[in-house]
């Protein structure tokens, strides 16, 4: 009892204050707000507590139109639930005022809220029709001046203020003509004489520019065609004609005769008429004109409810040649009649109603509109036939239908009421609206990603900015809570190395993987990282996906050359000098040329080693891949260079009519596209087996060390060629194990075989042709006895497999076209990894695969 007497001291303080606040709440939004949008604090404006808005049912009441406005039930804020177009709403009537209707239960009450739709600039000018046509005359005086088709804007006040600019003309300016408070009409004026001859044709720009904040503009081409002849316009009688017909007026109705005389004599004298221009641009299809006489004539029915005013532009034109022309203005007014009958609306109905229900119980929330204005608007209502129910005004143009007797369910379980409304025109209009009032005895999701783990490749070198892929997670809520933003996890990359947020970012919005800078295979082969995708309920949820940036390798390394092998001190010079020539090599140069030194003797049979020239590539695969070839001299010279082993020897025996000293140019290149290269020159001198054999001994006796050096490489080659042997039978096991297993599997029972994504898989091929395999290792290849590097490592795409069944009518294909995955086999056909040196198994320091942290598990809270 006690809660009972507090509400109703509620309801009695509520009343008080609304009836003081003059029981009207008004608020302000302006056009195009964003859905979600709080338009006002509608349960505190209206004195409801906190909690009660929920509680008491707080809701907005459907109107005779859409008014894309909602009453948020927590908080009982007035938010913008769809596209506020103040055009579509209202038009050019300012202001633009939304009657609004709020209801709330226990005790039913209703209060009323006006909504003020304010304009932006979202409508830029737009003039009838691109390009203008205009004839004028040659011998036009200076001062001659061409009405101009203007412009109309959909805005309203600032927004629709028009102003025009004419682009740069020695013979035409620009004169606004201000018709109205409404209108500015422009025209073009001649400031200087035409010549035909010179000029046939001028064309110009006309650009109108609305006065909003920021401004828009629309433009018109001008084609002035300049003509010869006759130097006398038409000239009307007045320069406006101001007419009122009723909005009833009949098609074919006579709206006033325009009357236009020239001066001149025969043909030149002759007028026809034409409409030139309407604002607004639909009244071209209201009048016609006749071209002989000047009588206009209504060729559709008028609404004033739509438009009450129309503005047109005649033109009389003669028959000269060039035809000259004189324009008037002939301003239309509409003027109202009972044409629309009141229209009755439910804005609410609370159905079934209990047969205890006390008298004075609000049945239905009724909306009643007359179009028309005046007493032609003003609307009587009335309920029949007589029933327990009646009709109480609530506001203008508002009625609650309430029970004024006692109901009994067993004499009558349903009502057919008919609500009807009569305007003040003459005739009368009726509006109705029939109700039926049946009487009655005494009730989330986190963001998924398609794939759990995305693979995607990208080019090493590729430009800062570049799209590598894109990402997408569906999350079936709607609004705010279903619209997802994208981010990357900074969870942070083991090893030392930099966050995965300094190579690549992913697009709020669209969930677009971008690259943040050139990304380098020599210093990452691998990225692993994870992508958030957050929605924005409150509070958020997340879901998370695993992606694997591979970085594809590309020839952007040269050969560099190594310093001999085992060379002396006294060899400094040819040893320094060679790393020099790879220091270069390293630091990105095409075409890198050192000399060499080395000694050989008269007679020497053919086959013997002379040199050997070694070069190492920082590339991988195909672009490490080095060959050797001699550039000169060409032809038959008496040396040759091994093709890829980089050993100079002798072609044939050397003979003395070769010269004391035989230069060589030896260019090394790589298999990549485009191939790059560089080169080193040899200088071999020849000379006597005795000076020979003299100047190894006199290199042997200068430095022990040397020596050592000379025998360590002797024990090592040796070692190397044990290795070899070993090496050979091992893969001839492997093949011949591989013959049986292929000859056991022809006859064994097939299976079924499933094609489905499988483990990354890693692909070396040697010098001699022969295939090895692992599981996730790196793979090094060397040149010569030179630094060992990383191979390129492939992977097979990793693909969840496709769920079984049809796939649902309602998902949302994933936008997979830029995501680089491609198949296991595709990618080892592309992307060989060539080991040029057999069974070296060599890490190379530096190389990197970068991983983030495990992924969390999908969902949750974030």
């Amino acid at each position: 009892m006690g809660q009972r007497c507090c509400a109703a001291v509620r309801v009695l303080v509520l009343q008080a204050a609304w009836a003081l606040a003059g029981g009207q709440v008004r608020y302000s939004v302006p056009e195009e707000a964003k859905a979600g949008t709080v338009v006002g604090r509608l349960a505190q404006d209206l004195g409801l507590e906190a909690g009660e808005a929920e509680a008491r049912r707080l809701r907005l009441v459907a109107q005779g139109r859409r008014a894309s406005v909602e009453v948020s039930g927590a908080s009982g804020a007035l938010l913008v639930s769809s596209r506020l177009d103040r055009e579509e709403l209202c038009g050019k009537s300012a202001p633009c005022a939304l009657r609004l209707e709020v209801l709330v239960e226990r005790p039913l009450r209703v209060f009323h809220v006006q909504l003020e739709v304010t304009d932006i600039n979202d409508n830029a000018p737009i003039f009838p029709a691109a390009r203008k046509n205009l004839s004028i005359a040659e011998l036009s005086v200076l001062g001659s001046r061409f009405p101009l088709e203007g412009a109309s804007d959909a805005d309203i006040g600032a927004n629709a203020q028009l102003s025009y600019t004419l682009s740069p003309s020695a013979h035409f300016s620009l004169d606004l003509q201000k018709s109205n408070e409404r209108n500015i009409e422009p025209e073009l004026v001649l400031t200087k004489s035409l010549d035909r001859e010179t000029i046939p044709v001028h064309r110009l720009v006309l650009t109108a520019s609305d006065g909003g904040r920021p401004s828009l503009t629309g433009t018109m081409e001008l084609v002035i065609s300049v003509l010869d002849a006759n130097d006398n316009a038409p000239q009307f009688n007045q320069s406006v004609y101001k007419v009122q017909l009723p909005e009833s007026a009949e098609v074919g109705t006579l709206v006033t005769r325009v009357n236009a005389t020239d001066p001149d004599d025969g043909i030149n004298s002759e007028v026809t008429y034409t409409v030139t221009n309407c604002i607004p641009p639909s009244g071209r299809d209201v009048i016609s004109i006749n071209p002989n006489t000047g009588e206009i004539h209504l060729t559709a029915a008028l609404d004033f409810e739509e438009v009450n005013v129309f503005d047109f532009r005649i033109e009389a034109r003669d028959r000269g040649t060039p035809p000259l022309s004189g324009h008037c203005k002939v301003v239309l007014e509409v003027l109202d009649v009972n044409d629309n009958a009141p229209e009755v609306w439910v804005t609410s109905l609370s159905v079934p109603v209990p047969e205890d229900a006390s008298v004075g119980t609000v049945v239905a929330l009724l909306s009643v509109s007359d179009r028309d204005s005046g007493a032609n608007g003003r609307v009587r209502c009335w309920v029949w036939p007589a029933s327990p129910f009646g009709l109480e005004a609530t506001f203008a143009g508002s009625y609650s239908l309430v029970l004024r007797e006692a109901l009994d369910r067993e004499r009558v379980s349903e009502y057919e009421v008919e609500v009807r409304a009569e305007d003040g025109g003459a005739p009368a209009l009726r509006g109705r609206r029939g109700l039926r009032v049946a009487v009655s005895d005494v009730n989330d999701n986190a963001p998924a990603f398609a794939q759990a783990v995305y693979t995607v490749l990208a080019r090493e070198n590729n430009a800062a900015g570049a799209e590598l892929a894109r990402l997408w997670a569906r999350d079936p809520d709607e609004a705010g809570n279903g619209r997802v933003s994208y981010s990357v996890w900074e969870g942070g990359v083991g090893g030392g190395w930099r966050p995965a947020s300094s190579y690549v970012s992913v697009d709020a919005e669209s969930g677009r993987l971008w690259a943040l800078q050139p990304l380098d295979y020599e210093e990452l082969q691998v990225l692993q990282f994870e992508v958030r995708a957050v929605d924005a309920g409150e509070p958020p949820l997340c879901g998370n996906a695993t992606v694997q940036l591979f970085v594809l390798d590309e020839n952007d390394n040269a050969p560099a050359l190594l310093p001999p092998a085992g060379s002396a001190p006294e060899a400094g010079g040819v040893a320094g000098e060679a790393g020099e020539v790879a220091a270069a090599a390293a630091a990105g140069s095409g075409s890198v040329s050192g000399t060499l030194w080395a000694w050989a003797a008269w007679g020497a049979p053919a086959g013997q080693v002379v040199a050997k020239i070694r070069a190492v590539d920082a590339d991988s695969g195909y672009n490490a891949w080095l060959r050797y070839e001699l550039w000169e001299p060409r032809g038959k010279g008496p040396f040759r260079v091994g093709l890829y082993s980089g050993e100079v020897s002798t072609a044939r025996a050397l003979e003395e009519a070769d010269g004391p000293r035989q230069r060589l140019l030896i260019v090394v290149r790589d298999h990549g596209e485009p191939a790059r290269s560089a080169t080193a020159t040899l200088s071999v001198s020849l000379v006597e087996a005795a000076e020979a054999a003299l100047a190894a001994a006199a290199g042997s006796s200068s430095s022990r060390s040397a020596a050592g050096a000379e025998l360590g490489a002797g024990a090592a080659s040796a070692a190397t060629n044990v290795w070899l042997v070993v090496a050979i039978c091992a893969v001839s096991s492997l093949f011949l194990l591989a013959v049986v297993l292929y000859g056991a599997s022809r006859w064994a029972p097939r299976a079924a075989v499933l094609s489905g994504p499988g483990p990354t898989t890693l692909v070396c091929a040697s010098e001699v042709g022969s295939w090895s395999y692992s599981q996730r290792h790196s793979r090094s290849l060397c040149v010569a006895d030179g630094a060992g590097k990383s191979d390129l490592m492939v992977f097979s795409p990793n693909f969840p497999p496709p769920p079984p069944g049809p796939a649902a009518k309602d998902t949302q294909p994933e936008p997979s076209a830029l995501l680089d995955t491609v198949s296991g086999t595709a990618l080892l056909a592309s992307t060989l990894s060539l080991s040029l040196c057999p069974f070296s198994l060599i890490s190379q320091p530096g190389s990197a695969i970068s991983r983030a942290p495990p992924s969390r598990p999908e969902g949750g809270g974030c």
